[in-house]
C-alpha cells in the first residue's frame, strides 16, 4: 500500500438514514411524526428558555421592560426549581421512550397466553374473545410496536409529571411545613380536590392519606419509570432495591457475620419518601439534580449550539487537514476531531455514530480494519469525557461533590486526559507503520490556513469559556450564560456578512454602538431604557464605554438581524449550519405553505436557536433522569445511615491493602458502568465507595477523578460496550470485536487512575498537612525543585513513555514486529515508568499475606524503579528498530508517533 491513499470514488459511505438507525437501534427512541413533533419541539424548547432563563436571572424568573422596571413572574426556591426541571425531563420521556415494543419478556408471556387459551379452546370460545379484547385493550393502553406512538399510558404519565410539578409551585408552603412536621399533616386528597368531597367514600384508604405522600409514591414511580426506558432496566432495578432496602434493611441481624453492618433503623413510608422526594439534599432533587439543573444542562446547551453552528464538520475537517496527510492520518485526525466533540457531546454513543459517520470509512479506506476503525473512534469519543475544558456531565458533579472549583478540576484533569489522547495517538501510528498504511492526498484536504481563517469564529465560545472560567473565575452557570450569548451574536453576526453586506453590516453596528456609548454617557442608561425615562444621569465616558462594551452581544445580535431585514434572502459565504438546520427550515416553510423561506436567513437563523435548544433538550434527557434515579441510592444511604458501615465493612474486605480496593473499585465501576450513562456510575460508586478510599489517604479529588475514569472505561468494555457498538453498527464490523479493539486501545486510561492515585503528583496533587490533606500544586511548588522534579517532573514524562511501551505491547509493532517475550518486557516496563509504587504496593501485599512486613515506597525507591524501566524501555526500543531497519527501508520510513 502506498503512502498516499488516492480517491475512491467507490469509497464505502454511511448515509444520514444509516446513522439514524444506528442510533435508534441503541437509545431506542421513537420516530415520531405529526403533532408529536411539534410537541417535543415546543416542549423541549420551553426547557431550554426556562434553564437560560435560570442562568441569567438566577431562581427570579422576571424580565425588564423600559419604562416599566422589573416584572417578576415567580421567585422559586432550589426545590421548586429542582421539580420543575426533573418534570421536564419526564415529560419528554414519556414522549420520546417507548414504554412497550412488544418484544419484553412480559408481552411475550402475555402474547403466549392468548395462544394457549385460542389453543385450548378455540378462537370463537367466549373466553377467548374476553382474553383478546383485554389484550388489544393494554396494547392500546401501553404498547408501541413501531416506535411511532404515544400511547395513552404515556399522557397519564406525563399529566402526573404536571400535577406533581404543579403542587411545588401552588403548594410549597405546606411542603415547607411537612418537611418539620411529616408528610401525615398534609391534606388528603379531597381537600386538595374539593370536587371528590362528594364521593370521598368511594377513594377508600386515600381519604386518610396525605395527598403530599400519594403525589411522592407516584413521582418516585414515574422516576423509576422513566429510568426503566430512558436509561436501563438494570438501573430502575437497582435504585428500586435501594428504596426497597430502606424500608426493610432494619430485618438484617446486626449480629450476622460481614452483612450484619448492613442493618439500619427501621424507617415508616413516608419518612422515606419525604427524604426521597421532598429534600435537596438527598433523594431525587438532590445533589446530582441541582448540579444537573445549574451546570450540566447550560452545558449541554453550549454543546447543542455549536452542533447546530456547524462546528462538528468545521472541526472534522480542521482535524483531516492538520493530520490527514501523515501516515495512518485519517485515525490520527479521528482522535483530534471525536475527541473535541466528545467533549462538548452530552452523549459519547451519538458522538461515536455522528462523526464516526465521516471519520470510520475513511479510515477503512486507508486500509486499517473494519474492527480497528470503530474501535478508534469508540475509544476518542467516549474519552471526551475527561477532555477539559468542558469535559462531561460528571465533571460539574465532581465540583459540586468535593467543593472544589471547577478551574482546578480543570487543571488536575488535564495531564491524564493529555496522556489518554497521546496513548491512543501512538497505538493507531504503531498500527499504521505495522499495515503500512498511508495518509489521503493532500488534494483531498482543504487548505488549513483557509479553513481557519473561514471558520476562526468557531473557536472563539471555547477561548472566552476558558477565559471566563480560569482567568475571570466566574461561576460555571454564569460561565456558560455569557458563552451562550457569545455564540448566538458570533452566528447572528458571521449569518449577516458578505462582501455585500459588510460595509452595512458595519455601518448598523457602528451607529448602534455609538447611540449606546452616547446615551450611557449622557443618561446612565441603555437607548432604550433612557427614552423610557429609567437613566440614572451622566456619567464618566470611561464608565459608558464599559457599560456599552459589556451589551457588545446584543449589540452584535441586532446589527446582524437588521441587516438580514434588509438583506432577507442573503446566503453566508462563510456560514454552513449542520444539517439538521437545514432540513428543519425546509420542513417548516412547507408546513406553513411557504417554501421560499427555507432559503429566508433571518428565518434560518431563528430555525437554528430553536433546533438548538430542542436537540439540547432531547440530548439532556437521559441525564436528567439519569441523575434523579441515582440521586436517590446516597439518600438511601444517608437517610438510614448506612455510609460510616458501609466504609467499615469494604475497610475490612480490603484488608488493609489499597491496591485490592482499587481494584474492588475499578472492577465495580466497569460493571456498573456497562450500559449505563457515567453520571450514573460515578454517583453510586462516589456514595459507595469514595469514603473508603479517602479512609486510605487517597486525595478526594483523586478518588473522584479515579472514579470517573472507569465509569468512562465502561463505555468502551465488553460485553456491553455501548459506544463501540454504537461503532460496530458505522464500521459495519463484529461487534464484540469492535469492543475488544477499543478497550485495547484505551487501555492506558485503565491504568493513568493507578498512577495518580499512587504518585498524586501526575495530576497536580500535592499531599500537605492541613484539614484536607492536598492541595493543587502551585507556581511555588513548581520552583521548589526538591519537590517538583522527582515528584512531578519525572512521574509525568515517566507516564508518557510508559504508554508508547504499552502502545508496544499492545500493537505488537514498534518499529518492527514485537515478539511475545518482548511483549511482556514492554509491560514490565510500561508498569515501572508509569506506576510502580503500584507494583511495590502490590508487592508489599503479598508478602503481608505469608507473614512478611512490607514497607513504603519512598520518593527514592519510587525514582530508582522509574530508571530501571527507562532503561528497559530503551534498550527494548532500540533493539526493536534495529531489528526493523531492513523492514522499514521496503515499507518507506516511519513517521515518529
Amino acid at each position: 500500500m502506498t503512502d498516499d491513499i488516492p480517491a475512491d470514488t467507490s469509497e464505502e459511505t454511511v448515509s444520514d438514514e444509516e446513522v439514524d438507525e444506528v442510533l435508534q437501534e441503541i437509545e431506542r427512541k421513537r420516530s415520531l411524526t405529526g403533532w408529536a413533533v411539534i410537541a417535543v419541539a415546543l416542549i423541549g424548547i420551553a426547557f431550554s428558555v426556562f434553564q437560560m432563563w435560570l442562568a441569567a436571572k438566577g431562581f427570579v424568573l422576571s424580565i425588564s421592560l423600559p419604562g416599566v422596571g422589573d416584572i417578576v413572574f415567580a421567585s422559586l426556591q432550589l426545590l421548586q426549581i429542582n421539580a420543575v426541571h426533573v418534570s421536564f425531563g419526564l415529560i419528554l420521556t414519556f414522549l420520546l421512550y417507548p414504554g412497550s415494543t412488544g418484544d419484553g419478556p412480559l408481552s411475550r408471556r402475555c402474547i403466549a397466553l392468548g395462544a394457549l387459551v385460542d389453543e385450548k379452546l378455540g378462537t370463537d370460545h367466549p373466553v377467548s374473545r374476553v382474553v383478546h379484547a383485554i389484550g388489544d385493550a393494554l396494547a392500546w393502553a401501553f404498547l408501541d410496536s413501531e416506535m411511532n406512538r404515544v400511547t395513552p399510558s404515556d399522557f397519564v404519565f406525563m399529566g402526573l409529571s404536571v400535577l406533581s410539578a404543579a403542587y411545588f409551585i401552588t403548594d410549597f408552603q405546606e411542603i415547607q411545613r411537612m418537611r418539620a412536621l411529616g408528610l401525615e399533616r398534609g391534606r388528603p386528597v379531597q381537600e386538595v380536590f374539593t370536587f371528590l368531597e362528594p364521593i370521598a367514600g368511594l377513594l377508600g384508604p386515600l381519604t386518610d392519606i396525605s395527598y403530599a405522600f400519594v403525589l411522592g409514591v407516584l413521582g418516585v414511580l414515574l422516576v423509576l419509570e422513566a429510568t426503566r426506558r430512558a436509561i436501563s432496566l438494570w438501573l430502575m432495578v437497582i435504585v428500586a432495591v435501594f428504596i426497597v432496602y430502606a424500608r426493610f434493611g432494619v430485618l438484617i441481624p446486626q449480629d450476622a457475620a460481614y452483612v450484619g453492618v448492613l442493618s439500619i433503623p427501621e424507617l415508616s413510608w413516608p419518612s422515606i419518601i419525604q427524604n426521597l422526594w421532598y429534600n435537596t439534599e438527598n433523594g431525587v432533587f438532590g445533589i446530582p439534580v441541582t448540579v444537573s439543573v445549574q451546570f450540566i444542562y447550560i452545558f449541554i446547551l453550549f454543546g447543542a449550539f455549536l452542533e447546530m453552528s456547524g462546528a462538528g464538520q468545521w472541526f472534522i475537517d480542521l482535524a483531516y487537514s492538520a493530520t490527514g496527510t501523515r501516515k495512518g492520518g485519517p485515525a490520527k485526525a479521528s482522535i483530534l476531531a471525536s475527541g473535541f466533540m466528545g467533549t462538548i457531546s452530552g452523549s459519547s454513543i451519538a458522538n461515536t455514530v455522528t462523526t464516526g459517520a465521516f471519520t470510520i470509512p475513511l479510515m477503512k479506506r486507508s486500509g486499517y480494519s473494519p474492527e480497528f476503525s470503530g474501535g478508534v473512534e469508540a475509544s476518542a469519543s467516549s474519552g471526551g469525557q475527561i477532555l477539559p475544558p468542558v469535559m462531561g456531565a460528571a465533571a460539574f458533579l465532581i465540583v459540586q461533590y468535593t467543593g472544589t472549583p471547577f478551574a482546578d478540576v480543570i487543571v488536575v484533569a488535564t495531564i491524564p486526559a493529555i496522556v489518554f489522547f497521546f496513548g491512543v495517538w501512538v497505538m493507531v501510528h504503531f498500527e499504521a507503520v505495522k499495515e503500512n498504511i498511508g495518509g489521503l492526498d493532500s488534494s483531498e484536504l482543504v487548505d488549513i490556513r483557509s479553513h481557519l481563517r473561514s471558520g476562526w469564529f468557531y473557536l472563539v465560545p471555547i477561548l472566552l469559556l476558558l477565559y471566563y472560567l480560569i482567568i475571570e473565575r466566574l461561576s460555571v452557570a454564569r460561565s456558560a450564560w455569557f458563552t451562550l450569548i457569545a455564540i448566538g451574536a458570533l452566528i447572528t453576526l458571521v449569518a449577516a456578512y458578505s462582501d455585500e453586506t459588510r460595509a452595512r453590516l458595519g455601518a448598523i453596528l457602528g451607529v448602534l454602538f455609538g447611540a449606546s456609548l452616547l446615551s450611557q454617557f449622557l443618561f446612565g442608561a441603555g437607548v432604550l431604557g433612557a427614552l423610557a425615562g429609567d437613566g440614572t444621569g451622566s456619567q464618566p465616558i470611561m464608565s459608558a464605554f464599559s457599560a456599552t462594551v459589556g451589551n457588545i452581544g446584543t449589540l452584535l445580535i441586532l446589527a446582524g438581524v437588521l441587516t438580514l431585514i434588509t438583506r432577507p434572502r442573503l446566503d453566508s459565504p462563510i456560514l454552513s449550519f449542520d444539517n439538521a438546520v437545514d432540513d428543519a427550515a425546509e420542513t417548516t416553510a412547507d408546513a406553513i405553505s411557504r417554501p421560499d423561506l427555507a432559503s429566508n436567513g433571518l428565518y434560518k437563523l431563528g430555525v437554528f436557536l430553536g433546533k438548538s435548544m430542542e436537540s439540547g433538550a432531547k440530548t439532556a434527557v437521559p441525564v436528567v433522569i439519569a441523575v434523579a434515579a441515582a440521586g436517590v441510592i446516597p439518600g438511601v444511604i444517608s437517610v438510614s445511615g448506612l455510609g460510616p458501615n458501609l466504609v467499615s465493612l469494604i475497610t475490612a474486605v480490603a484488608g488493609g491493602s489499597l491496591v485490592l480496593l482499587l481494584v474492588v473499585t475499578a472492577i465495580s465501576s466497569i460493571i456498573l458502568g456497562m450500559g449505563m450513562p457515567t453520571t450514573v456510575t460515578y454517583i453510586i460508586l462516589v456514595s459507595l465507595l469514595a469514603p473508603a478510599l479517602t479512609e486510605f489517604g487517597v486525595p478526594l479529588l483523586a478518588a473522584h477523578l479515579f472514579i470517573l475514569y472507569f465509569g468512562v472505561i465502561a463505555d468502551i468494555t465488553p460485553p456491553v460496550a455501548v459506544a463501540a457498538y454504537a461503532a460496530s453498527g458505522v464500521a459495519k464490523s463484529d461487534a464484540f470485536q469492535t469492543g475488544i479493539e477499543a478497550f485495547s486501545l484505551s487501555l492506558n486510561k485503565a491504568i493513568v487512575p493507578f498512577a495518580f492515585i499512587v504518585t498524586p503528583g501526575i495530576i497536580l496533587i500535592r499531599r500537605v498537612p492541613t484539614e484536607s490533606g492536598y492541595r493543587i500544586v502551585g507556581t511555588a511548588d513548581l520552583l521548589e525543585l526538591g519537590y517538583s522534579i522527582p515528584e512531578i517532573l519525572i512521574p509525568v514524562v515517566g507516564v508518557f513513555l510508559g504508554v508508547i511501551a504499552l502502545a508496544a505491547t499492545v500493537i505488537g509493532f514498534a518499529y518492527a514486529p514485537v515478539s511475545r517475550a518482548e511483549r511482556a518486557a514492554f509491560a514490565v516496563s510500561s508498569l515501572l515508568l508509569m506506576a510502580p509504587a503500584l507494583a511495590v504496593s502490590g508487592t508489599y501485599d503479598i508478602l503481608g499475606l505469608i507473614g512478611i512486613a512490607g514497607g513504603e515506597t519512598t520518593v527514592l525507591l519510587d525514582v530508582l524503579l522509574r530508571g530501571l524501566g527507562l532503561l528497559l524501555f530503551l534498550f527494548l526500543m532500540a533493539k526493536n528498530r534495529q531489528r526493523g531497519g531492513d523492514s522499514t527501508a521496503q515499507a518507506g520510513t516511519p513517521e515518529p508517533a
